[in-house]
């Protein structure tokens, strides 16, 4: 028997409630990242600490979706999980991803917006920050005469995934691409491999706002393991290369709220401290107890398992307790961020504590 699927109406109804669930008020988005924190909920939650209201943003509507200008012609659309940006201009739209969370609300808020500025609805270009499809994978949405434009290793890692939903890129670059068009301008800059091979730097200079996704996460700690990210070291290193673009307004791809400059900041200062934490942690946690329980079954998987769970642990103790009710769920990931920097600091900068050259 075939499992019974969703309708789509049943489908949106879960988001917009989730959605909401996340949601307050769009004043509370943007108290200062270092302020004594605030809690969207002061009854807490089950099993996790309370978001604190500077974390969280504006109230979708009621079909599930926040559309806001950012400054100018430049507006941003969330479901309170992802985030797209686009442009209106006198030619049409220029949209950077298209989330499948948030779907057909993309045209929905296009719609809004150029209704109400007299301006062209039509998405003739689409830019996509990486290949992943969380990010693109409603790229399908906006035909085959959309100007597609990506990184260059976006379009060989879509050629593999030969997925409908996100069509190959027609216009590719390989370190700066600048695309002028109907009177607006958007920078568009490769540094190297961080989240993904292929992730881009995406600045509008005369809004003075940097989008980049999977980096940085305004108000929240990192996503799961780093953000799932394939260079630990080069992913560490472009929150930095981030801050050294002069923004006012950060776009990071996911969540329900816009960036400020100390949201950069805060970031990458638990980053500091995680891996402060994580490298003492590597030399304080004992393996000689993990040694003797697995080592006499010749269980090695089990000997490495426990030692660097433990070591995780340890290091993430302290940051969670120290930024639960500063960053969004800290008591989440804090764990699962410690344990991908103590692997990245194994193997990518040969901090190996007791697995080290043997005397």
């Amino acid at each position: 028997m075939s499992p019974a699927h969703p309708s789509p109406t049943g489908r949106r109804r879960f988001l917009k409630g989730a959605a909401g669930a996340l949601a307050v008020p769009a004043a509370a988005a943007f108290v200062g990242a270092l302020a004594e924190p605030a809690h969207a909920d002061d009854t807490g939650l089950p099993d996790f600490a309370p978001i604190p209201a500077a974390s969280v943003g504006p109230t979708p509507n009621a079909d599930g979706y926040y559309v806001g200008r950012i400054a100018g012609n430049l507006y941003w659309v969330t479901d309170s999980y992802y985030q797209s940006m686009f442009l209106t201009t006198t030619r049409g739209v220029i949209l950077v991803d298209a989330p499948p969370t948030i779907g057909h609300n993309l045209l929905r808020a296009i719609d809004d917006i150029t209704r109400v500025n007299g301006r062209p609805s039509k998405v003739t270009h689409l830019v996509y920050s990486h290949s992943h499809a969380d990010h693109i994978g409603a790229a399908g949405l906006f035909g085959t005469d959309v100007v597609r434009i990506s990184h260059a290793a976006t379009a060989g890692l879509l050629t593999r995934a030969a997925d409908p939903n996100r069509p190959l890129p027609t216009v590719t670059f390989r370190d700066k691409y600048q695309l002028k068009f109907g009177g607006e301008t958007l920078n568009l800059a490769y540094h190297g491999p961080n989240h993904s091979p292929d992730n881009i730097f995406i600045y509008a200079p005369e809004y003075a706002t940097l989008m980049l996704v999977d980096v940085l996460y305004p108000g929240w700690v990192p996503f799961k393991n780093l953000a799932v990210s394939q260079d630990i070291p080069e992913w560490i290193k472009a929150q930095s290369i981030a801050m050294d673009y002069p923004w006012r307004t950060f776009v990071g791809g996911h969540l329900g709220r816009l960036g400020v400059r100390a949201d950069g900041t805060l970031q990458i200062q638990y980053m500091n401290d995680l891996e402060a934490s994580t490298r003492a942690a590597i030399d304080s946690v004992d393996p000689s107890p993990f040694f003797a329980k697995y080592g006499a079954q010749g269980n090695s998987w089990a000997i490495f398992k426990t030692f660097l769970d433990a070591v995780a642990d340890a290091a993430a103790a302290p940051v969670a307790a120290k930024y639960t009710g500063v960053l969004a769920a800290a008591d989440v990931f804090t764990r699962d961020n410690a344990w991908t920097l103590l692997e990245s600091l194994r193997i990518d900068a040969g901090v190996l504590g007791p697995f080290g050259v043997r005397p």
